[in-house]
């Protein structure tokens, strides 16, 4: 009982040790605050299109004799913080606008309420309010208006691109690309960083993620119809997480503020899919609305909205995983290679519920929600042909004991995001509080993979090292020389739940007679994540004759491939499989639980200095983690629970500088701190021998550190126009890397293989973005309709890597992991009248997937170069009635990895163009 109470209070010693930087900067803030000067008159309003009566976002609202700007929100509202009382000029701006002067007198005690309306008209409401150039020209007011480095993203934009989900509207964004599963986007990269070196959130809030090995979130869970905005900050401020160093990524659900007044969009659409011929349905609906309450006038808002989706398409895949013996002249011989054919359903049902209330002009309350189900069906027939040597392509080879399999599985992922918050304001002081749950779960249930082998081998051969085409005996292809050998039934559950308490605190002043602001506050979070799976296997089964669980051939476009299982058939003989044991492996070594708290807390200043913006802080976070998990004997089948617990901070300064040459042209310069911990599969407590082999958890990872550098010009040209240009730097430290330590002197030095995760030295990022939008509206009818937007991003990266080459261990620089040399977009876009049409492109250039021996880089695995194109066309039938066609991956662009050189696969993967025609309701 001692020792308990002796760990309570180390425990106790350890918070408190986090918490006194925190309670530093609050003091250091709070006496900083109470230096302002006080002012009695309030100044505020809104800018809206007459039309409509529809609020502008990201408006640059400027009181000129004082300096001090502010921006409206996104129902268009603005307000200033107290000022003396005085004749001012008050100005407001927005990029397709002329700009609009009033002059205000400012009363003691009083508020001034100064309404801007933008008069109405169909090229107003053309330009401003509707259509591709409206949306474009949106968010570059945001991103304008913005202290720090950001790209946006608007609905209408998103719904304008045959985008199914959030990670497929995230590739338009300068300096941003997509991982792909399928066919479909699912992992954001940004600026070339992997996806583990960024974070989402949805609505401000951090978002667990429901795969058991990464942090980073797998977006196509999110439906792209519940959006109201996506935001990429790429120089984060101190009162944000530090955990992105690439970029952060936040997902902004609906507000009935967003629009004034009632609104409803309903869409429904149907899909074709060119490899498999099936059809797919998919329905989304929005409504909101503003009511009085009370004493209140429009002062509750609620927006609700609901999208559901079932897809089924497919994928004709051939792949060796880099199973090549090459030769001393770099000539390559195939060891083995997989022939694979999936039949998919993706089924997406979202919703979400918000709710805004004004409890006076001071004092607002929120509660956003967003639950997002992402069913994921899949059936894989495969064929295995491991040669008995290796051959080159046209030599004739023996295939040993080929081998036939099918998975079938059902993944099921949900996403629950709640937030309650809210803000008061008190002449200078503002505040913002929120309390946030966030639940993220993936389920496996029953899923089966079985396994039919030949007992004999047979003469076969292959041709092409890109697509390898297999040539064999017709043995090869009859279900009547396989047997049932066996099957796996996997149960697997994992769950990540996510607490977080924010609070900020800010206050605005003179310094100087300059507008300034100071901002303190702290977050609490708390993270607990667990994975869990059971494994059987069946095996013994008394009718073992392939052809009794086989349906026909494979449709598979790469060749012949042969029969395809059952799987109604492999279900109904597991029952009388004469053998039945857990599989004690599989059950054990990857089950874990892992503890995350991390408190943070900051202070951070702003100052505008004529036309100089300077922003600066710093901010502390402090982390404790726990985790235990489970070695495992393979020869004794012996498991022992490991634990692990440990604490560290960091301090993570921040200095942001913006300089406005004139309204439309802006230099910004950011020096930013952030660090990225550990990815769940890196730092569980895991450990798997099995003789001479281990596989290896590393929970003593040191988290990912990254001073950051950036710079850029930003040049507006209004009616969505911009050119913009950034170089960017990132020094990493402690960055991490999978290698094999087998052999080299100390803990693994006998071992034959040793693979595990580590922290490399340094490492270096760096690169330039390029921007370009403009609407070509000074040119004649029906010229006047063109549109471009374009960005490309440049980048390079080095870091040194170590692993083992026999008994020594060796070294050799490497690029990042992840990190492309150029992603590009190219849209050219035309609307005139009520047409609207849009051929979009996407580029992105190879990049080094994975290590696999750090002694050898003619095994590293990179994907190939990758361009899609799509194109979507919409007419508007009437004010409230669209009709619009897509179609996705007009050139056929194929997943390809290859092994070293371009020419040797390591993955080949096809999927078709999908179609899709649907219509669109909305009165607005």
């Amino acid at each position: 009982m001692q020792s308990g109470k002796n760990t309570q209070a180390a425990r106790q010693r350890n918070h408190q040790k986090r918490f006194k930087p925190a309670v530093l900067a609050i003091a250091i803030a709070s006496v900083c605050a109470v230096t302002t000067i006080q002012a009695d008159g309030r100044v505020e309003g809104s800018y809206k299109v007459e039309k409509g009566n529809v609020g502008l976002q990201g408006a640059l609202v400027r009181i000129e004799e004082l300096n001090l700007e502010t921006t409206t929100a996104r129902d268009g509202r603005f307000d200033f913080p107290p000022v003396k009382a005085g004749t001012y000029t008050l100005t407001i701006k927005y990029l397709g606008a002329e700009t609009q002067t009033k002059t205000v007198v400012v009363t003691d005690d009083q508020v001034s309420n100064e309404a801007f309306v933008l008069a109405s008209s169909d090229k107003t409401e053309q330009v401003l309010v509707v259509g591709q150039a409206s949306n474009i020209n949106r968010a570059l007011n945001r991103q304008r208006a913005a202290d720090n480095i950001i790209t946006v993203v608007n609905a209408d934009a998103i719904g304008q691109l045959p985008d199914a989900n959030a990670a497929e509207s995230l590739r338009r964004i300068p300096g941003v690309s997509v991982e792909l599963d399928q066919g479909e986007g699912r992992k954001v990269s940004v600026r070339g960083l992997s996806p583990d070196l960024n974070s989402v959130t949805i609505n401000g809030v951090t978002v667990p993620s429901p795969d058991k090995d990464d942090r980073s979130v797998n977006l196509d869970v999110v439906s792209s119809d519940l959006l109201e905005s996506l935001e990429v900050t790429k120089s984060v401020t101190p009162d944000m997480d530090a955990d992105s160093i690439g970029g952060s990524v936040n997902i902004k659900s609906l507000s009935a503020y967003d629009r004034d007044g009632f609104f409803y969009k309903l869409n429904a659409e149907g899909s074709k899919d060119d490899n498999t011929g099936d059809t797919s349905p998919k329905l989304a609906g929005t409504v909101s609305d503003v009511f009085s309450v009370g004493d209140g006038t429009d002062n509750l808002g609620v927006a609700a909205g609901v999208s559901w989706q079932k897809r089924k398409f497919g994928s004709d895949n051939v792949e060796t995983g880099g199973k090549w013996a090459f030769e001393d002249d770099g000539t390559a011989k195939l060891e083995e290679v997989e022939l694979r054919d999936y039949q998919i359903t993706r089924e997406r049902l979202g919703a979400t519920l918000n709710f805004d209330y004004k409890l006076n002009r001071d004092n607002e309350l929120y509660l956003r929600t967003l639950y997002s189900e992402f069913k994921d069906t899949e059936l894989r027939n495969s064929v295995t042909a491991e040669f008995d040597s290796p051959v080159a392509a046209g030599e004739s080879g023996e295939i040993k004991e080929p081998k036939r399999e099918l998975k079938d599985r059902k993944e099921i992922q949900k996403i629950v995001s709640t937030v309650f918050g809210g803000t008061s304001r008190n002449d200078a002081w503002t505040i913002d509080y929120s309390a946030s749950y966030s639940h993220a779960e993936e389920k496996k249930p029953n899923a089966v993979e079985s396994a039919f082998e030949s007992s004999s081998n047979v003469a076969g051969s292959f041709s092409d090292t890109k697509k390898p085409k297999i040539t064999a005996v017709d043995g090869f292809y009859q279900a009547s020389n396989y047997e049932f050998k066996e099957a796996e039934v996997s149960d697997s559950k994992t769950t990540d739940k996510l607490y977080n308490f924010k609070l900020d605190i800010s206050r605005d002043f003179d310094w100087n007679n300059n507008p300034a602001m100071v901002k303190f506050g702290g977050k609490i979070s708390r993270r607990d994540k667990e994975a869990h799976e059971d494994v059987w296997k069946y095996e013994d089964f008394p009718d073992t004759d392939m052809a009794n669980y086989v349906k026909g051939s494979v449709d598979y476009a790469l060749g012949r491939f042969g029969p395809e299982v059952n799987p109604s058939a492999v279900k109904a003989a597991l029952g009388s499989a004469g053998t039945k044991e857990k599989d004690l492996e599989k059950s054990i070594v990857n089950d874990y639980t892992l503890q995350e708290d991390i408190n943070a807390a900051y202070l951070m200043g702003k100052v505008d200095i004529e036309k100089w913006r300077f922003m600066t802080g710093v901010r502390y976070e402090g982390t404790d983690f726990k985790a235990s998990g489970y070695q495992f004997d393979k020869d004794s089948e012996v498991a022992t629970k490991r634990k692990v617990n440990k604490d560290y901070g960091h301090w993570l300064p921040a200095l942001h500088g913006r300089y406005r040459i004139d309204d439309n042209t802006l230099i910004r310069a950011a020096w930013t701190h952030s660090v990225v911990r550990p990815t769940f599969e890196q730092a569980r407590p895991g450990l798997l021998l099995d003789d001479d082999k281990a596989e290896i958890g590393n929970p003593n990872l040191k988290p990912v550190e990254s001073s950051n550098l950036d710079l850029g010009i930003e040049h507006y040209m209004g009616r969505a126009g911009v050119i913009s240009a950034f170089v960017f730097y990132k020094d990493l430290e402690n960055f991490i890397y999978n290698t094999d330590l087998a052999g080299t002197p100390g803990t693994f030095e006998n071992f034959s293989e040793a693979k595990i995760a580590q922290n490399g030295d340094s490492g270096h990022v760096y690169g330039m973005e390029l921007a370009y939008s403009k609407q070509f509206s000074e040119l004649p009818y029906p010229f006047n309709g063109l549109l471009v937007n374009a960005n490309a991003t440049f980048a390079d990266s080095e870091a040194e890597v170590k692993g083992a080459k026999g008994n020594t261990l060796v070294t050799r620089d490497v690029a990042l992991p992840g990190q492309s040399d150029v992603t590009a977009n190219l849209i050219l876009g035309y609307e005139l009248d009520r047409l609207s049409l849009r051929l979009s492109t996407h580029y992105k250039s190879s990049y080094l997937d994975e290590i696999t021996k750090v002694s050898d880089k003619r095994f590293d695995l990179y994907v190939d170069d990758y361009t899609q194109v799509d194109f979507s066309a919409s007419y508007q039938l009437t004010d409230e009635l669209n009709i619009f066609f897509q179609a996705v991956n007009l050139t056929d662009a194929a997943f390809y990895k290859y092994t070293g050189k371009e020419k040797y696969n390591a993955q080949y993967e096809e999927y078709g163009t999908a179609w899709k025609l649907g219509v669109t309701l909305s009165n607005f």
